[in-house]
């Protein structure tokens, strides 16, 4: 049974797939994590993994906002956070980005299939738009919603809803890919069924009931929309 409060959704062809970026395809939370951790050290403070984690999924604005709450003030978050930045683009440069285990076989499979593509992620654009053309698969996708392009951030639903304007589908028409709790609670918001990919820290018992599955990586989601697929054909409904 699909945990999503969206029951119709099992039985609804689905059109569209709606990517996040960070963590999700590109395998960047560990290279930011040690970011953070190598720049705290050289101000004197100290990031910790569980600290870290409560940071994915949000946009710049909200961790700037909660760095200075967790450190105090005197936090120099806005330099820290540039400084983060800088030394990600140092590592993507000198060994490539990093690709998550089943990422071309879903986006040819999907493509392939004629699903229409787009990336929902809380990453400004100009990033956006670098990263994918560097690792080589922004021509797999429509379009890009970006952090900086939405009023509300995850865990808000408007994100997602405009990734289903962009390539005008209705939410139960579409999956949502996602590896972050903020990410999980912003599908289940916009009313849809949302495959977790959970890369540094695994779902709660609660924000695992608001998806449709959970599973390991990608290539598992795509087994899930396989299996989706042939379960629609059996109903009448390819």
């Amino acid at each position: 049974m699909l945990a999503n409060k969206m029951t119709a959704g099992e039985i609804m062809k689905k059109k569209a797939v709606i990517f996040d970026m960070d963590g999700l395809m590109i395998d960047s939370e560990r290279v930011t994590y040690d970011g953070y951790v190598k720049i705290c050290s050289e101000y004197n403070y100290e990031m910790t993994l569980d600290f870290y984690k409560t940071l994915l999924g949000f946009r710049t604005n909200v961790i700037n906002e909660k760095l200075k709450e967790h450190f105090g003030n005197g936090f120099p978050s806005e330099e820290i956070i540039r400084r983060v930045h800088i030394y990600i683009e140092q590592v993507f440069s000198e060994k490539g980005i990093p690709l998550k285990t089943g990422l071309l076989e879903i986006l040819q499979y999907l493509k392939h299939k004629n699903y229409k593509l787009v990336v929902a992620t809380s990453s400004h654009r100009t990033r956006v738009e670098k990263i994918l053309k560097d690792a080589g698969i922004s021509r797999y996708f429509e379009g890009y919603v970006c952090g900086d392009e939405v009023v509300n951030g995850k865990p808000d639903k408007e994100i997602f809803i405009k990734a289903c304007e962009k390539v005008n589908v209705k939410p139960e028409e579409a999956y949502v890919l996602e590896d972050s709790e903020m990410g999980v609670l912003a599908a289940y918001n916009a009313n849809i069924s949302c495959i977790c990919v959970p890369d540094m820290k695994y779902p709660t018992e609660k924000i695992k009931a608001k998806t449709y599955k959970v599973v390991d990586n990608l290539l598992e989601a795509l087994d899930i929309i396989k299996e989706d697929e042939k379960r629609l054909e059996g109903l009448g409904y390819a």
